[in-house]
């Protein structure tokens, strides 16, 4: 029976369910082509590469127009914000602060931004998508831009030369002591590229990975009732219990299944799989 045949009750029924349904229908997004790191390892050549702290934010792009994540949805960053930015392209992190990332998180989330939180907010710029020219003179071309823009909140990450191993160290060493998480290494003279590349690479005492969550395992002893440990599904498609690092709180309430979640390991074992790997958290959408 078509929807002519249906009551005036049935009617007002259908259009409240089609109304409900374009509400909660997941919008299609494109998520943005982006330049994705590799881990270091000992023999990279260090003198071709500038080094900048890596910042525990929420990465996102700028397409002159808009800010969104890093998977193609729209930050809803105030007006304000983002008033008097160039129209150029650019990539970044939010930023608060170090080791600020859940508090954060919440106020990227939200659909309504709270200006007063908003206000703690830096936008830490990294990259030029699509622009010409080497990794360095990108840098100049950021730092140019940011001049003109001359927006408290909009940064650019400072860069120096690697030079080598051991200068490489004393300042991981020195960005731990303050509490930082680690350091990045992009090649100086790398046109811009998308994709995992050795041009980018990240350099931390702990390595990460992200994997999808696929089940909550019950906890045992005083863990009865709550989550034991999450099974996750890597990108090879191999499974990893991850029962270690959570909250209380997220034990209560863990990630759904679907999560994309961020975890950490010491190394990866003969089989490929990582070694003492835990918990860190759920990535932002």
């Amino acid at each position: 029976m078509g929807r002519a045949g249906l009551s005036m009750a049935g009617r007002q029924l259908w259009a409240i369910c089609l109304l409900a349904l374009s509400l909660i229908s997941p919008m299609s997004v494109a998520a943005p082509d982006l330049l994705l790191a590799n881990v270091y390892r000992d023999g990279v050549d260090l003198s071709a590469y500038l080094v900048s702290e890596k910042f525990d934010g929420v990465r996102a792009v700028w397409d002159g127009q808009t800010l969104q994540s890093r998977a193609g949805h729209p930050i809803a960053a105030p007006a304000w914000f983002t008033a008097d930015w160039p129209k150029t392209p650019l990539d970044g992190e939010l930023w608060l602060a170090r080791g600020q990332f859940e508090r954060l998180s919440g106020i990227v989330r939200r659909m309504e931004p709270v200006d007063a939180e908003w206000r703690q907010v830096h936008y830490l710029v990294f990259e030029l998508p699509g622009a010409a020219g080497s990794f360095r003179q990108r840098v100049r071309q950021m730092q140019s831009l940011v001049r003109q823009a001359a927006v408290p909140w909009l940064q650019v990450i400072e860069q120096k030369p690697a030079v080598d191993r051991v200068h490489l160290q004393k300042m991981l060493a020195a960005v731990l002591q303050s509490g930082g998480e680690g350091l990045m290494l992009h090649r100086a003279d790398a046109p811009y590229e998308t994709g995992r590349s050795d041009t980018l690479l990240k350099v931390k005492p702990w390595l990460d990975a992200e994997a999808v969550v696929i089940a909550h395992l019950p906890g045992k002893g005083k863990y009865t009732g709550l989550l034991g440990a999450l099974q996750v599904r890597l990108p090879d498609g191999r499974n990893l219990r991850l029962g270690t690092g959570f909250s209380d709180a997220e034990r209560r309430q863990p990630p759904p299944i679907g999560a994309v979640v961020t975890y950490r390991y010491r190394e990866l074992n003969a089989n490929g799989l990582p070694r003492f790997a835990s918990f860190l958290r759920v990535r932002p959408e």
